[in-house]
């Protein structure tokens, strides 16, 4: 057993407790509130910390890129789409960039394939800690990863195919749906005679997941290619997630409309620059969570430092935004926007003892720094 004291805690549950304890057993949180005890178990003084739930990062690629990007694994650039290939295969467990993560505060990651092609395959949401891939992942998939704009185009542009052109990527996203329309329907009109069954095809079966909203899409996509996924998700009546959202402050009213499921914010490091990067607008994040659009945040790992995703928060808050609302934006709207909030993203008894203890309020104190990372409550990260 773990028992925190003293701490402030934002439990990311619509409750801060100035001065309360949090009592861990068997990897969970048994109880939370103020005057706890437990023979036997290892005590941390947090008076003068502050606990938040393990932070979730909602985009991410640690462990499939190295670092500088020269080597990867997370690219399956052999076409532009490859809904078949899944992004847990790639995952380097024992990466250093897991360790980063921890010091960050970060516990669990959606780690994604890349962007360079339309459809890139699924994603899965991985622990930051465990002995094995089977250990630290919690939900596979938990979408399915496609990219609009300058990504795609710059694959496949070089080499004269499609797609060369955003008229191009539309149509890739369109056909392939299609595709596991039709895949779907041949299944259904066999019914349980095997001899009329489609071959199987495991890219149709992962386009077939998205389109019975089993698992949203994912969608990396800035500026006027906001309403280029909004128009096809429209289209094929699927759920989406709309993913770095460069630009989303020009499209409230239509990403409002449109029934996406959630905003995963950033990177906001970027160079400035003509087109895609043209507008850094993390602030829209205050007005899309007011409007009760779940909103996450990310750090596009290994693009930044995981550390990146608290000063990001705190550009939100900069912006207007409550701490209290923010945090959920590093948590539980995270884990809700992956599907997994049944787990983790929040301070409550019985979900996974996922924390994070900070000297500081972290997106609020500028100097606000990880002293403990706990992961199914054990203490697998500390300063010094």
């Amino acid at each position: 057993m773990l028992l925190i004291k003293d701490a402030k805690i934002y439990t990311a549950a619509g409750k801060v407790i100035d001065k309360g304890d949090i009592l861990v057993d068997r990897g969970k949180i048994k109880k939370i509130g103020s005057g706890l005890e437990a023979e036997g178990a290892k005590v941390i003084d947090a008076d003068g910390l502050v606990a938040i739930p393990g932070i979730i990062d909602a985009h991410s690629h640690i462990s499939g890129f190295a670092q500088g990007m020269k080597d990867q694994d997370l690219n399956e650039v052999s076409g532009n789409a490859t809904p078949q290939v899944e992004a847990v295969f790639s995952v380097d467990t024992g990466s250093e960039a897991f360790e980063r993560a921890l010091q960050a505060g970060i516990t669990t990651s959606a780690i994604a394939p890349g962007s360079g092609n339309v459809i890139g395959g699924t994603v899965c949401a991985v622990k930051s800690h465990g002995k094995n891939i089977e250990d630290m992942c919690i939900k596979n998939p938990i979408a399915l990863k496609a990219a609009l704009g300058g990504n795609p185009k710059g694959v496949y542009g070089k080499r004269n195919q499609l797609p060369m052109t955003r008229m191009g990527i539309a149509q890739v996203i369109r056909e392939n749906m299609i595709k596991a329309r039709e895949y779907m329907d041949k299944q259904k009109k066999a019914g349980d005679d095997k001899s009329k069954m489609p071959p199987r095809d495991l890219g149709m079966e992962n386009l077939a997941r998205v389109l019975r909203k089993e698992i949203s899409l994912k969608i990396h996509c800035t500026q006027f290619d906001i309403i280029t996924a909004i128009r096809l998700s429209r289209e094929f009546d699927i759920d989406f997630t709309l993913e770095h959202a460069w630009g989303a402050s020009d499209y409230y009213d239509d990403i409002m409309a449109s029934g996406c499921k959630g905003i995963v914010y950033g990177p906001i490091g970027v160079p400035l620059g003509p087109g895609e990067r043209r507008k850094l607008d993390i602030f829209s994040l205050v007005e899309l969570d007011r409007r009760g659009m779940p909103c996450a945040i990310m750090t596009d790992g290994p693009i930044f430092n995981p550390d990146m995703i608290v000063v990001q928060a705190g550009e939100v808050v900069r912006a207007g935004g409550r701490i209290e609302r923010v945090i959920n934006m590093l948590t539980i709207n995270a884990a809700k926007i992956m599907g997994v909030d049944d787990r983790i993203g929040s301070l409550e008894p019985g979900k996974d003892a996922d924390i994070a203890l900070f000297r500081g309020t972290p997106a609020l104190d500028t100097n606000a720094r990880v002293e403990h990372t706990i992961v199914n409550g054990e203490v697998v990260w500390s300063r010094g």
